[in-house]
């Protein structure tokens, strides 16, 4: 089977109705995002932190899957399929992908403030002050915040370098390390970039641009993939 590795950003999980991470004012839920999306956020206010992202886990909770989570899920039956996503939902594991890179965490764990290795499934749906972990620190979301370093960028670099095929599914492509994730694949391998609002990205041989929403586009193109795998 050949390899498809596929980057996934705000925009596939947006046609589920979840709001984007940044809006074109800085603002995420109304929201400065170094308020409840950095350490210094944190330190300074935790239980609007812990708030915040409680309520984007129900949020998280109560959405569905759209087509494009679910095609991406059904191309595990034609390629080896890795997701490597920015988003912190688990919209693509509830649509039926079996292999997906968190680069930015998960809503749906936790993680000591002591100790970052210890991670817990969050059990109630909520995250709040006085829950501690097992060396007795403050529990808080098990999100990589600005300025912190993203453990699983080495992983996401492996699957772009050895991907016979890479897609780019819903992200602006400025939010680094990700967004360079690309640059690693192979130049004889073709990158496919899915967006309604493209980004500018530099040409490059077996470049493909496709300016409409995944829920439309990627139906099609798996059309296309499975003649050619």
């Amino acid at each position: 089977m050949k390899k498809l590795v596929v980057l996934t950003g705000a925009g596939i999980s947006a046609e589920s109705g979840i709001a984007t991470f940044r809006d074109a004012n800085g603002l995420w839920e109304g929201h400065d995002v170094m308020e409840v999306a950095s350490p210094q956020g944190w330190r300074k206010n935790p239980a609007l932190v812990l708030d915040f992202y409680n309520q984007r886990r129900k949020n998280a909770h109560d959405a569905q899957p759209n087509p494009g989570h679910r095609t991406l899920a059904e191309l595990e039956k034609y390629f080896k399929v890795t997701i490597v996503t920015q988003n912190v939902d688990n919209l693509h594991e509830r649509a039926g992908s079996s292999q997906v890179i968190h680069l930015h965490g998960s809503l749906f764990q936790s993680r000591s403030t002591l100790n970052e290795n210890l991670v817990y499934d969050i059990e109630g749906g909520e995250i709040n002050m006085g829950d501690k972990c097992e060396r007795g620190s403050q529990l808080r979301p098990n999100i990589v915040w600005f300025g912190e370093m993203v453990p699983l960028m080495e992983d996401a670099v492996r699957e772009a370098e050895t991907a016979d095929v890479f897609m780019v599914v819903g992200t602006s492509l400025v939010v680094y390390p990700a967004a360079g994730l690309m640059h690693y694949v192979p130049d004889n391998k073709p990158i496919y970039v899915i967006d309604p609002h493209l980004p500018r990205i530099s040409p490059r041989p077996n470049l493909h641009l496709i300016a409409e929403k995944a829920g439309i586009a990627l139906p099609r193109i798996m059309e296309e993939l499975i003649k050619q795998a």
